[in-house]
């Protein structure tokens, strides 16, 4: 799988120059934590609808700067990591270490918006985007504050 996900950034999103390596391997960890969450989002109430799946793709393009065939590979990636995987910190703590705190509260309204897509809010979506926001510092203001800008957004 490693091989896999460092194939596709190779290919699709690394810049030419060699001397960014580690900032390049540093950037598609981060990429790949992102879309890690939003899957665990759409997978949270343990039903993946048509619209969660949508709204998922919508939010790692538009979240990444993705075309479509990068975010449809990106996705499988994460999905396999997310599957590998036994707990959220290690997705987290990247984009905790990486983001502002405004692009961290921009995630948490696109993971909303991923959990809304459905048009029903189960107890463990919204518990695990609350938990998401604490693992990310993202204050109870903010929280609440992206969670109805998502649902203006849905209503729409």
């Amino acid at each position: 799988m490693l091989r896999a996900l460092q194939q596709f950034f190779d290919k699709r999103i690394a810049p030419l120059a060699s001397s960014a390596r580690a900032s390049t391997e540093s950037e598609h960890r981060l990429r790949l934590a992102t879309a890690a969450l939003f899957i665990e989002t759409e997978r949270a109430d343990f039903r993946v609808t048509d619209a969660e799946r949508r709204k998922l793709e919508t939010a790692v393009r538009d979240t990444l700067e993705l075309d479509d065939e990068e975010t449809r590979e990106l996705i499988a990636l994460a999905e396999q990591e997310v599957d590998a995987s036994v707990e959220l910190f290690q997705f987290t703590r990247l984009i905790d270490q990486a983001f502002t705190p405004e692009q961290k509260v921009h995630l948490v309204e696109r993971l909303w918006r991923v959990a809304l897509a459905d048009a029903q809010v189960d107890s463990l979506e919204e518990h695990l985007v609350r938990k998401i926001a604490n693992l990310l510092h993202v204050s109870h203001r903010d929280y609440i504050a992206a969670k109805r800008r998502a649902r203006m957004t849905a209503r729409s």
